[in-house]
Order: structure tokens, then C-alpha cells, then sequence
């Protein structure tokens, strides 16, 4: 397989002799042209938007055509990039696995680790990646924490080797593996009339007014399913887009909220939050560890997924 990758890696070079055209400019095209924004493919690829336009202007120098025109702030492909699309996403990844299969002989002393994990995750996900780190001091990770939309595009793409979530598609071959608790609760400002009662049967909220995340968020589609299959409706005062912003929200007296516990977990200013004891509630949930069906992990990848299994139960919320 090594051998395969390298001999690829070597015709598509030797077809582009006549250019000096280098990887870094591909994987810099390449995150422009599936964005279709300098800006946001500079936010991925960790470097400044100037950089970005720099190498993509070697790579016009280079090829002697536009590959990008730009109306106001939307960038599109001319006909030459949209051919050096169709190209250069097969050889980037041939390289990539070139790559991998190197560290791979390596073992772990070096390799490179790419996450895509939902927004929610960053309440447990460093403090896992942070011992990852110093027991594998060599592996350069990249985690893209992201709304539940964009993973599943970029596991379309296969970009990243695991992606961290909290509802695996169904509509997708994938496979996925639970790996701690995420249970969701209903938190209201302290204040709230039904703060302190028990029992409060789910029909008393159809009541409320609710505070959401955006369309596609995992949380929001359990909700939204709780609430239909009993016939309660859900009334959504607000849509935000981060669970910060709800939990501030409902302290304001804006609405209830359903979210992930361990938003509340790690939080040290929740005085002003209570979590309604709800029939039903809290809705036991995992976070799982997803990827496409039949993708093989790498050396580095697996030894990540068994080091996640180890070490997320020590993050457990207390019940």
C-alpha cells in the first residue's frame, strides 16, 4: 500500500514538473475552493488570510489562469479551478495516507490526528486531549469543533479520522461507538415558578417558551421528538446559537432550556440556574465517536479512540 501511494504521489509530480507548483498551495486551494471563502479557509488551515491569498497567488502565477473570481464577498471557481478541484482533492488525500502510513512506520513517537467534534464537546474534549498530548508529545492534532451541519459535510468528505457527537446519523453507513453519558436536562432562571416542584409533568411545558440551538443541533432534534411524541407542543422564543448564550438567557428570564448537563457540570456560575425535576427527564443520551463505515484508522487514530474509551468515564457527570 505504501509503495502504491508513493508510485500515485510520484505520477501526479511528474505530470506537474512543468510547474512549481507546491502541496501547501494545493491544501490552500483546496480549503478555498470548498469553502468558497478566503477567510474561513484561512480559520482552518490555523494561518492568517494573507497567507492564504499569498499562496493562492503563487499558484495563479504559477498555472498562468485564474482559478478564483470574487462578486462582493462570494468567491467562485473559474472553469480552470473548477478542473483543479476535481484533481487535486484525490491527490491530496493519496498524499495524506502517504503520510500516515510513514508516521504509521514511525509508530506513535510522530503523526497527525484530525477531530471534528460538535460545539457542546468543548466541555470534556480538551480535558482528554490535554493527557493525550503529554503522553504523545510527537502527534500534531486538529480538532474542529464546529455545529452538527458542518461535521456531517466533512464527514462527507472524509476529511477528519474521528468525528464526536452526540446523535449519530441514521440516514448514513457509519460506524459509531458510545463513549460517556450525555443526558440533557431543562434548566429555568432560579426564580422560576416551577423551580422546586416535583414531578412537573411534561404537558406543564408546553406552557413555556423555550430558548433552542439552530436547526440540525443534536439536542434540539431530541427535544423536539420528546415534546412530539407526547403531543406537547414546543414554543421557541429564541434560537441561539451557542449553549452560553442559552444558559445566559434563561438566568435573564428569557425562557427554559434543554441542554447537556455537562454544559452545567464544569460550569462554576450556575447559581442562578436550576434544573427542573421534569417526568421524562434527564433524557439519557451518550456522546459517541463516529466515523464513516469501513474507514480504517490509522496507528495514531486507533490509539486516540482507546485512550478516549479510557479516560471518559472520569468525566461522568455526577448524578
Amino acid at each position: 500500500m505504501l509503495y502504491i501511494a508513493y508510485r500515485l504521489y510520484q505520477e501526479e509530480t511528474e505530470e506537474m514538473a512543468g510547474m512549481r507548483v507546491t502541496l501547501r498551495q494545493l491544501q490552500v486551494f483546496e480549503a478555498v475552493a470548498r469553502l468558497c471563502s478566503f477567510s474561513r479557509a484561512a480559520e482552518e488551515l490555523h494561518v492568517t488570510q494573507p497567507t492564504v491569498s499569498k499562496q493562492i497567488k503563487l499558484l495563479h502565477d504559477e498555472i498562468g489562469l485564474p482559478l478564483f473570481e470574487q462578486i462582493g464577498r462570494k468567491v467562485y471557481l473559474t472553469g480552470a479551478g473548477e478542473q483543479l478541484y476535481a484533481t487535486c482533492g484525490d491527490w491530496l488525500e493519496t498524499w495524506g495516507r502517504f503520510e500516515q502510513s510513514i508516521a504509521d512506520m514511525h509508530g506513535l513517537r510522530q503523526g497527525r490526528l484530525k477531530i471534528a467534534a460538535v460545539t457542546t464537546t468543548k466541555y470534556f474534549m480538551p480535558r482528554v486531549l490535554g493527557p493525550f498530548c503529554a503522553e504523545y508529545p510527537g502527534i500534531e492534532i486538529s480538532m474542529a469543533v464546529i455545529n452538527r451541519d458542518q461535521l456531517l459535510e466533512r464527514m462527507e468528505r472524509n476529511v477528519d479520522d474521528l468525528y464526536i457527537m452526540g446523535v449519530p446519523p441514521e440516514d448514513r453507513e457509519i460506524e459509531s461507538e458510545p463513549l460517556l453519558e450525555n443526558p440533557l436536562v431543562v434548566v429555568a432562571p432560579a426564580a422560576h415558578p416551577l423551580a422546586g416542584r416535583s414531578r412537573i409533568p411534561l404537558s406543564r411545558l408546553g406552557k413555556e417558551g423555550f430558548l433552542v440551538r439552530e436547526h440540525g443541533s443534536g439536542t434540539r432534534m431530541t427535544m423536539e421528538k420528546v415534546f412530539a411524541g407526547k403531543n406537547v407542543p414546543l414554543t421557541v422564543r429564541m434560537e441561539l446559537g451557542s449553549n452560553e448564550a442559552i444558559k445566559q438567557a434563561v438566568a435573564g428570564g428569557l425562557g427554559l432550556a434543554v441542554i447537556s448537563r455537562s454544559t452545567l457540570h464544569l460550569d462554576t456560575r450556575t447559581d442562578d440556574l436550576v434544573i427542573l425535576d421534569v417526568r421524562g427527564f434527564p433524557i439519557k443520551r451518550h456522546w459517541y465517536a463516529v466515523r464513516p463505515k469501513g474507514k480504517q484508522l490509522s496507528v495514531v487514530a486507533q490509539t486516540f479512540l482507546e485512550f478516549l474509551h479510557a479516560h471518559v468515564k472520569m468525566l461522568e457527570p455526577k448524578h
